[in-house]
């Protein structure tokens, strides 16, 4: 049974939100991208690849935070002794590889 955290907040500088929305909201463009092309009926190989580079997006951005993570929260965790951290990790790494 996975226990459950408490909420936590991870504190960024302005520079690293700044970087990490303008990537989400690149992402939301290339949504919208892709409802317009549904919309137009543009050919499906045309939608799948557009999906394919959204995913990519997604796993850069995922592993952009991931990294963040780690050197960040996860490192002044250990640091403190708090070797829940491993534990966190660990579920995270399993929700990635599903």
């Amino acid at each position: 049974m996975e226990k459950v955290l408490e909420k936590r907040k991870t504190y960024r500088g302005e520079e690293e939100k700044k970087q990490l929305i303008n990537r989400v909201s690149r992402v939301e463009g290339q949504i919208r991208g892709i409802k317009k092309m549904i919309a137009e009926d543009t050919y499906c190989n045309d939608i799948l690849i557009q999906l394919s580079a959204i995913e990519n997006s997604i796993k850069s951005l995922s592993n952009t935070i991931l990294e963040n993570h780690l050197y960040s929260c996860v490192s002044k965790d250990l640091e403190r002794g708090n070797l829940d951290a491993i534990d966190e990790l660990i579920s995270l790494f399993k929700r990635f590889n599903r």
